[in-house]
């Protein structure tokens, strides 16, 4: 399948810190299905992450959409509570409900 005719998709990834502040931290992209969504999420993040810590540049976002364009030191990303969904609308920025699931 063409990457372009694929759903576009959100990530979210429970973030925290040792100083106890917390957040989400989102990812966008096109993939076949949730649980492969939360998986190019995370292969980016840890893409970036690793070229951080070589001192090289953020890579771009990828064809499919995928990209992170910075990592913030000192945070932790819970993966393991990941969510995704599909988007509606990805340039108006609404998301589809399509009701809880598990990875």
């Amino acid at each position: 399948m063409d990457v372009m005719t694929l759903p576009y998709f959100q990530v979210d990834v429970p973030i925290h810190n040792d100083s106890g502040l917390s957040g989400v931290h989102i990812f966008t992209g096109r993939a076949d299905s949730r649980s492969t969504a939360v998986r190019l999420a995370h292969e980016v993040y840890d893409t970036a992450l690793a070229a951080q810590q070589a001192g090289l540049e953020m890579p771009g976002k990828r064809p499919d959409g995928w990209g992170a364009r910075g990592v913030r030191l000192g945070w932790e990303l819970d993966w393991k509570a990941a969510t995704a969904g599909r988007w509606n609308d990805p340039n108006g920025w609404t998301r589809a409900d399509d009701g809880d699931f598990e990875l």
